[in-house]
Formats: C-alpha cells, structure tokens, sequence
C-alpha cells in the first residue's frame, strides 16, 4: 500500500514506514506528528482518487529529523565587463517517517 502526499508545492509517493525528505516544516518539533494531505491512495489493485473520499484520509507521519540539503553555488559572469557575483544557498529539509496510511472507506 502506498500514497501520493503533497507537502510543501510537491508530491511525495509514501508508503509506511518511508523516510521523505520534505521542505522545512518550522512549526514541527523533532518527535511530533504530522498530517500530509493526500491525493492518490493505492492499496493493491483498488486505487482512490476521488477528492470526496480522500478528504477524510491524511498521512500521519512523525518528524525524524531537520537538516540541510547540499550546498548549490550560484555564479553570475559577463564577459569582458569585469561582472562577478557569487553566492550560495542551502535548503532546509524536515525528514519524515510514515507512520499509517489510513485505508479509504467504501
């Protein structure tokens, strides 16, 4: 069984016991419960994608770890102009590990 979660603008196919890295969630503490919203569950061959049904399902998940991505550098260069800028940027990510997938009442 797996679903397909939004979190942050992106889509994040989940099953339990995955760990997702998410963007950064500041209002989550190391140790704490989450709730993703869900878009698509599949659990064997039945596959749920009505948005009536799947209001009612949201994936639990507990806050594992926060930390930052890997480091992209960010250069801007004319030629023959004497124009350089440099400049670095880091992406805070919040891990997640699924905990339970409710499964969609028919």
């Amino acid at each position: 069984m797996y679903a397909i979660v939004r979190s942050g603008g992106r889509q994040h196919k989940v099953a339990v016991g995955d760990i997702v890295e998410v963007d950064k969630i500041s209002t989550a503490k190391v140790g704490d419960t989450v709730e993703l919203s869900t878009l698509l569950v599949v659990d064997g061959d039945a596959v749920t994608s009505d948005p009536w049904v799947l209001a009612g399902i949201k994936v639990e998940a507990e806050v594992v770890d926060h930390h930052k991505g890997a480091k992209i550098d960010i250069l801007r260069y004319k030629n023959k102009t004497g124009y350089r800028r440099r400049q670095g940027h880091r992406q805070q990510y919040t891990a997640l590990k699924v905990t339970a997938i409710p499964s969609a009442a028919k």
